[in-house]
């Protein structure tokens, strides 16, 4: 073992075999046994460190030690990288090492020749790691991070962590879990006096963040441009396959901006950089989850320009067509996912909806000044999800602001930012999972995070 040990520095990802190794190089790997094929002289075994979706083969001899090796068992082999008559690099082991029994015999809930449905994958939560394509859609979440991050960054935007807990609901809905501690001991000894006693460790009440747009904003006025990636929360009584209680926000903020359409453009050219760096980074496990999916690999919309309708011409386009159309027409209540999935489908291409009515959108949104009953708000729409982002202009005027009847009462520090140096700001958020959806073609949201949470179901 010592003399082998002395070609190699480290395990080798099986990811990486292609692109850092050559037929007769040694190394070493580990993973967990897939598959097992027992032919008379050798045994194939699939292996999988959970690095890639495409399927890695170690060819063992055959004899007493090796012929225990079984599925879902946890092996590390050192060997030579020989080339398959599939053309597929693969690995003749010289020596196999069992690390761990995968006990698949005794109440392992995934048969490893079976495609489970995703409804009794999430059952498992602790275990769904194992599945191919939970473990893709994974990998694909960490590369768009990285994307976001690296894209932003080169931008010179500042991240900030927004903070979780808040004493505002941002957007005004109601929709906000309450935080308090589980211990009545400790509060009766934080009680103080005119305070509820619930309410004693902060001295008033607290949520989880819906939205880390309000601290951003702040920030924003001290350091210019700045984005925020944080999880949000929303108590919201839905168990659609677009919505969770517990989800990921990315969320900028644009200092000395004054058109909507600007940050439109913003919007579209980040979201083509990034995912065309997804394509060259995952481009095998976009591909996979698709196929796992049965959904389109079209990304038509990257090389499209995208429309823009003001919410009056759209919500004409989905009048004139409501005989095609399933859900019913509210001209002051917005859209259905079907009219926004229409609207794109309508303009063959993803849909910028400007300048909405004043009283469905937020108190932080600029007025128009030539038309007071719409703001200057954006929805994107795109392919498959409907409503990808939401933004707007913000309301600059410190007097306009104070003045707004659903301004909240707690906020004078917000209206303070204008009041003292104000200037033009606009910004939007995109729910991350939604965009995940978007690019896989996965239909229920909770398969695209690893821990979903939503009414009825907190597991672990």
């Amino acid at each position: 073992m010592f003399l082998i040990r002395r070609y190699y520095s480290s395990v080798q990802r099986i990811a990486q075999i292609a692109n850092a190794t050559k037929p007769g190089d040694t190394l070493q790997i580990q993973g967990w046994i897939k598959n097992v094929r027992r032919l008379k002289n050798n045994i194939f075994l699939d292996i999988s460190d959970g690095s890639t979706s495409e399927k890695f083969q170690l060819v063992v001899p055959r004899n007493l030690d090796t012929h225990q090796l079984t599925l879902g068992s946890v092996v590390s082999a050192v060997g030579r990288v020989q080339l398959a008559p599939n053309g597929h690099y693969e690995l003749h082991a010289d020596e196999v090492k069992a690390l761990a029994e995968g006990h698949v015999q005794s109440g392992y809930p995934f048969s490893p020749k079976q495609k489970h449905p995703p409804e009794y994958v999430r059952e498992h939560l602790h275990l769904r790691s194992r599945i191919d394509y939970i473990a893709a859609q994974m990998r694909i979440r960490h590369k768009a991070q990285k994307a976001i991050h690296d894209y932003m960054d080169a931008l010179n935007f500042v991240q900030i962590n927004t903070p979780i807990l808040t004493t505002n609901d941002c957007e005004g809905a109601g929709e906000v879990f309450r935080v308090q501690p589980d211990s009545e001991r400790l509060l009766k000894q934080m009680a103080r006096p005119n305070v509820p006693p619930e309410q004693s460790y902060f001295d008033q009440k607290v949520f989880l963040s819906v939205s880390g747009q309000l601290h951003l904003e702040a920030m924003s006025y001290g350091l210019g441009n700045t984005y925020t990636f944080a999880p949000a929360f929303r108590a919201e009584n839905s168990k659609s396959p677009l919505h969770l209680a517990e989800f990921y926000m990315f969320e900028a903020e644009l200092v000395h901006i004054e058109q909507l359409d600007t940050l439109a453009a913003f919007i579209e050219r980040m979201l083509k950089d990034i995912t065309n760096r997804l394509l060259n980074s995952s481009a095998s496990d976009l591909h996979f989850c698709q196929q796992n999916a049965n959904a389109s690999s079209d990304l038509a919309w990257l090389q499209a320009p995208w429309k823009i309708l003001s919410y009056d011409e759209a919500m004409a386009l989905v009048v004139a067509n409501s005989d095609k159309l399933k859900s019913a027409v509210s001209p002051d209540e917005g859209f259905s996912k079907e009219q926004e999935l229409f609207l794109v489908a309508h303009c063959g291409a993803p849909v910028f909806v400007l300048n909405w009515p004043t009283q469905q959108k937020p108190f932080y949104m600029k007025i128009s000044r030539s038309d007071p009953q719409r703001v200057h708000a954006l929805d994107l729409l795109m392919p498959s999800v409907g409503e990808l982002c939401g933004g707007s202009l913000r309301e600059c005027d410190a007097e306009l602001l104070a003045a707004h009847p659903q301004l909240p009462k707690d906020l004078a520090w917000y209206v303070d930012l204008r009041k003292y140096g104000g200037l033009p700001t606009g910004g939007f958020g995109m729910g991350f999972e939604r965009y995940l959806q978007l690019l896989t073609g996965v239909k229920n949201i909770r398969d695209v995070i690893p821990y979903p949470r939503y009414p009825h179901s907190c597991k672990m």
